[in-house]
């Protein structure tokens, strides 16, 4: 009776070196298998670089791939496109934050990825990562504003970051920036924590509320400094303001804090951001872009009628015309106001309208509130916890940073000279 366990205790001394002699050579093979994948791309890297006629020198820009002189880009149609897109799997891209990967928290649907923009009598030249990149080398590109502005900046990351081989790449937190770094091309791609633009109390970079909002509408200094020598600055600041219809502010003395009009403080902050354009931009070197502000789909009855819900469950873009009560037309209108009297080139990247369609890109309950995913609970009360604001990634935010890349590729084209 007693050999047995010893039997058993020999083959198991057998078996144990010859299990992890196995998970060792398993691992070894991984190892082997992800560096050849790594040194692929990286030769394919140096083949595209040199394809560029080598790092450094002009890239080559066809006629076909800018945005034809006279089309709007910003007026279209969504059209299926499930060949194409997305541009990058949400699982292949590690710079994404819990709030927007809608897969991985549980969205059972994969259709909001799609959808390909499809301007009216013109069509957006194809992302090419490394095009973009050749233009940004020796550059900073920095998004400004809140959490939407966020995940443009990481959807701009996720577009450019495949094809750079690892240790090329690097994301660092200096909080209020995150900071995208490309060794190879010495750039970086940046995003700066400022839900206002001007100055709050909103301003740290984690412990935040819209709750308690009060703004500094006439102090810009603080974020500014961060901002100077920057060669293309894109801002882009809405929903926080928008909590309310009255707004604590202080405009002149920082201890006299009134409430003020949302429109109203919304526009002396734009004319304080102007200012700081006028003076502190050198339009010789810094492009300026502003980005109108991203629609909400909180209630459902506005495209479809008899309705009582919101964003959740929608599969779908809208048909046809609309705008949404969640975009405000006084604010869009105080920022081209605001713009049209600047005497430097601010442009506007207009994806408001746009937007306005896909009730069926935002986060819903498959995103974060207050820092944590919802709980199955929360998830079963969409009413009262869908996310209509935030945007799903893949998803929206690509498209407006193809816009974006079709206009800088146009920038490069008309001053290299190269065709």
């Amino acid at each position: 009776m007693t050999t047995q366990p010893i039997q058993y205790h020999r083959r198991m001394q057998l078996v144990f070196p010859v299990a992890l002699a196995s998970l060792l050579v398993l691992g070894g093979v991984r190892v082997a298998l992800d560096s050849l994948k790594n040194n692929e791309l990286y030769f394919l890297w140096q083949s595209r670089l040199a394809g560029s006629r080598g790092p450094g020198l002009p890239i080559i820009v066809s006629e076909d791939e800018v945005i034809e002189d006279g089309c709007n880009v910003f007026e279209g149609k969504w059209v299926w496109d499930n060949l194409s897109y997305p541009l990058y799997r949400e699982d292949s891209c590690p710079y994404l934050v819990k709030q927007v990967t809608c897969l991985k928290n549980g969205r059972p649907d994969s259709l909001y990825q799609n959808w390909r923009w499809q301007p009216n009598g013109c069509n957006l030249p194809r992302f090419d990562a490394l095009k973009l990149l050749e233009i940004l080398r020796d550059k900073r590109l920095m998004f400004i504003g809140d959490s939407i502005q966020r995940g443009m900046f990481e959807s701009m990351v996720c577009l450019v970051q495949s094809v750079i081989p690892e240790g090329m790449k690097s994301l660092k937190r200096i909080p209020p920036r995150k900071i995208f770094v490309i060794e190879e091309f010495n750039a970086s791609i940046e995003y700066y924590w400022a839900p206002f633009i001007v100055e709050s109390i909103s301003d740290h970079a984690t412990n935040h509320t819209v709750l308690k909002r009060m703004v500094r509408l006439d102090s810009i200094a603080k974020h500014s400094k961060e901002w100077e020598g920057v060669d293309i600055l894109v801002f882009e600041s809405y929903v926080w303001w928008m909590y309310k219809p009255l707004i604590n502010a202080t405009y002149g003395s920082p201890d006299d804090v009134r409430e003020y009009n949302v429109t109203t403080a919304y526009k002396l902050a734009m004319e304080t951001w102007a200012n700081w354009i006028e003076t502190g931009i050198n339009p010789r070197n810094q492009k300026i872009f502003f980005m109108t502000m991203s629609p909400t789909h909180l209630w459902n009855w506005e495209w479809k009628a008899g309705s009582d819900g919101n964003c959740f469950n929608e599969s779908h873009p809208i048909e046809g015309p609309y705008w949404g009560t969640g975009s405000n037309l006084d604010i869009m209108g105080s920022v081209k106001d605001v713009l049209g009297k600047l005497k430097v080139n601010v442009r506007l990247l207009n994806i408001t309208q746009l937007s306005e369609y896909r009730k069926d890109g935002h986060t819903s309950v498959f995103g974060e509130r207050k820092g944590k995913l919802l709980t199955k609970e929360q998830r079963s009360d969409p009413k009262t916890y869908a996310d209509c604001i935030h945007w799903c990634l893949p998803g929206i935010p690509d498209v407006w940073n193809e816009i974006f890349y079709a206009v800088l590729l146009q920038d490069y084209r008309n001053n290299s000279g190269i065709a």
